[in-house]
């Protein structure tokens, strides 16, 4: 079963569980799929005639879907930031339960261990000295990392192994 299909089960149950808050975020979250799907859509059509093929080529990818929940996620903590920020616990609270909601579909997170191993390991390979080899490691280490782990925080990691 794909990300996608799990996602669309789920929202099944929520509903039948008259799980309210659950149901919007996987609606709204299903929405952003949709929308992916489109954009991937739109660009394919440009050079795909046939249809049947268009709409295979169309569906989103485990990966893909991974990247919209997480960039989802994103959107929850630049908010839950921003709410409290502004001293509006109330709505920080919400989206505090929504991203608990959207997180259970990403994969497990690595810990700051696992990811700075994982670093140490890309800048060996790579041999980067120093911060200008930043860009390098990290398109490297976000390859493997992608829904993983923050990009901020592999930034963090990467930065602070180059200074060594």
């Amino acid at each position: 079963m794909s990300l996608k299909e799990k996602i669309q089960v789920e929202t099944k149950k929520a509903m039948q569980a008259k799980d309210r808050l659950k149901v919007s975020v996987l609606r709204m979250l299903m929405a952003a799929v949709f929308n992916k799907e489109k954009e991937k859509r739109i660009k394919l059509s440009k050079s795909e005639e046939d249809l049947k093929k268009l709409d295979e080529l169309s569906k989103l990818t485990d990966e893909e879907t991974t990247e919209v929940i997480s960039s989802e996620v994103k959107k929850r903590k630049d908010s839950i930031e921003q709410y409290e920020k502004g001293n509006r616990q109330d709505l920080a609270d919400q989206e505090k339960k929504e991203l608990e909601i959207l997180m259970e579909y990403l994969p497990e997170q690595m810990s700051e261990e696992e990811i700075r191993k994982l670093v140490k390991a890309e800048i060996e390979k790579l041999g980067a000295s120093g911060p200008k080899d930043t860009g390098k490691v990290m398109g490297a280490a976000m390859s493997q990392l992608k829904g993983k782990a923050e990009g901020n925080l592999v930034n963090k990691i990467v930065q602070e192994e180059l200074k060594q």
